[in-house]
Parts: structure tokens; C-alpha cells; sequence
């Protein structure tokens, strides 16, 4: 596990899937796309700056290769209002060498060198428009493969954020990170490269085990134990997620002393009809209203945002 300074506290930082607008539901594609949700980039930020709080903006290809979106960052990283990270969809990040299917979604799928070759064009298209290299990273679908902690340190990352903690992408072809801590800790994989799990609590008599032993049993019985209190998994996010239950899972956290709350949601909810946890106006102004909330209770908690810069920062200098 990370260590950080006595004083450090619980800390919060709002980690934000910075990516292209397409069709949840239909196959992945290379053209099926559009950027239509990325003016509203410029609502979110207004909103957090008031807030106080830097937003970490993990792009991937299509943002980043975009003037206008590119310009809209660059402008409030130099404001020092935000951060730039990177998230790589391989569907839609060069070079194409790959067949698009569910299984190569998952970054850590490909081949090494394919992958290495994704990741070091979407870092180096990053430096140029930002002006400086991105400390932190997420894989698309949170793709993490058994190369992929090394590669990034090699090439320059301070920080991953791919691991879902509570959560299976089995199904699909991806990775397990259940029972994965919830706690930043350095990867067994390279020294250097801090790994800071996306935040999720398990709430309920039953906890994490319960509900993942439910899970594998019976939806229904997972559903009923979830309906009587039993267990719930709580993810700190506005996309499916009440207010009132982040709260509680929040609560929860700053109990347990968690030094960092991971925040995180997708830049297409922040325009109607991308998404299924945006789909109308009205499930806009909830969305920011979900925020309000949860913002007034960390304030009233004492706890702080943060970035990445300094989480890394303090993490080393607690080495």
C-alpha cells in the first residue's frame, strides 16, 4: 500500500472518461462517432472550478485529435484549473492493426507491441496539444492486461486509474478486479507507477464477499439481499448511483480512513442522449444536482480535492 503524510487526510479528485459520443449498445466501430457532447466540456468545468476542484480529464484519440477540443484544454490546464491524463479506446486510436470485437476493446488484449504503439501515439498527440506529457492513465473499459502497469512506467506515467475495484469484466473478456484494495498502492509490476483504484464501497451486513458470492448464485437473490439492506455496492459516481447512497458509501469510506476518493464518470453524460444515465434535460440538471450534494457532504466531512500531481507527490514522499 501507498503511504502518506500524517495531515494527509481523506482527499477526493473527479476522475472524468474524456471520450468520443457512440452508441453504448451497438458494436464497437472506428467511424460510428461524433464529438457532439465535447462543447459542453466548458459547463463542467465552470461548474467544478466553482467548486474548487480540478477536474482530471482522461482523454482518449478523438478528443485530443480534435482542434477545438484540444484548444478548450490546453486553455485550462495552463489556467491551472485541470488536469490532462490519458485514456486509450483502441477501436479508435491509431495505429489499426487490430479486428474491432468486444475482446480487443480490452486494451490489454492486444499485442504487446500493438499496444505499446496505441499508448506511446496517444501520449506523445497529448504532449504536443497540452504542452506537457500525462502523469495519469485509464484504460477504455478499464482493460488493464498483465503488460500493461510496465509499459506505463516505461513510458513515462506516474499514475494508472484503470482498476474497477468490486467489479468483473470477465464476461466480456476482460479483467476481474474483485476484492481488489481500495487503497492507492504501488504496482507489483513496476515500483514507480502508482495504482489508484476507481472508489467503491460495499454497504450492508453482508459486505463484499456476500455480495459477490450472491452475485454468482442468483441476480434475483442479489437483488433481494440489495432490497432489504443486506448489501449494496456503492460506486462514487453520478451515473446509476444516488446521491444519498454515495453519501453513505462516502461515510463509510472516511470511517475505514481511505486516503483517496476516486471519483469518476463519462464526458458524454454531460449532454443529453449519449448515455443511459443522461438521456433527457431533465436527467442533466439531476446529474448536477447529484453533485451539489455530494460536494456539500465532503465539505462538511473536511475532505479536500485533490489531483494527481499531488497524490503522486505525496505518495513518494511517504516512500
Amino acid at each position: 500500500m501507498a503511504r502518506f503524510p500524517g495531515d494527509f487526510g481523506t482527499k477526493f479528485w473527479v476522475s472524468i472518461d474524456t471520450e468520443e459520443d457512440f452508441d453504448w449498445d451497438k458494436p464497437f466501430s472506428r467511424t460510428h462517432h461524433s464529438l457532439d457532447s465535447v462543447p459542453r466540456l466548458a459547463d463542467c468545468q465552470q461548474y467544478f472550478s466553482g467548486h474548487g476542484v480540478k477536474p482530471i480529464y482522461l482523454v482518449d484519440w478523438p478528443v485530443i485529435d480534435n482542434a477545438d477540443a484540444g484548444a478548450m484544454l490546453r486553455s485550462y490546464v495552463a489556467a491551472g484549473m485541470a488536469e490532462v491524463g490519458a485514456q486509450l479506446h483502441p477501436w479508435v486510436t491509431p495505429p489499426f492493426e487490430e479486428v474491432v470485437n468486444s475482446r480487443n476493446s480490452y486494451t490489454g488484449n492486444l499485442p504487446e507491441a500493438l499496444q505499446r504503439a496505441k499508448l506511446t501515439m496517444l501520449r506523445d498527440r497529448i504532449a504536443e496539444v497540452i504542452g506537457s506529457a500525462p502523469l495519469s492513465y485509464r484504460a477504455g473499459r478499464y482493460g488493464l492486461g498483465s503488460a500493461s502497469s510496465h509499459m506505463l512506467a516505461q513510458l513515462g506515467f506516474a499514475c494508472d486509474t484503470s482498476v474497477r475495484s468490486g467489479f468483473s469484466y470477465t464476461a466480456g473478456g476482460g479483467p476481474d478486479y474483485r476484492f481488489m484494495p481500495l487503497r492507492p498502492y504501488w504496482s507489483a509490476a513496476h515500483p514507480d507507477l502508482l495504482e489508484a483504484p476507481l472508489t467503491t464501497l460495499f454497504l450492508g451486513l453482508l459486505g463484499e464477499r456476500g455480495y459477490h458470492r450472491l452475485a454468482s448464485i442468483s441476480k434475483r437473490a442479489l437483488s433481494l439481499a440489495s432490497r432489504v439492506g443486506l448489501v449494496e455496492r456503492v460506486a462514487l459516481t453520478p451515473e446509476g448511483i444516488p446521491a444519498d447512497r454515495a453519501c453513505a458509501a462516502i461515510d463509510v469510506a472516511v470511517g475505514e480512513g481511505l486516503p483517496l476518493l476516486n471519483f469518476s464518470f463519462h464526458s458524454p453524460s454531460l449532454e443529453a442522449g449519449h448515455t443511459p444515465y443522461v438521456r433527457t434535460e431533465a436527467d442533466l440538471a439531476d446529474f448536477y444536482r447529484w453533485w451539489d450534494v455530494v460536494l456539500a457532504h465532503l465539505a462538511r466531512l473536511g475532505v479536500a480535492p485533490t489531483t494527481v500531481a499531488e497524490v503522486v507527490a505525496a505518495a513518494r514522499q511517504s516512500r
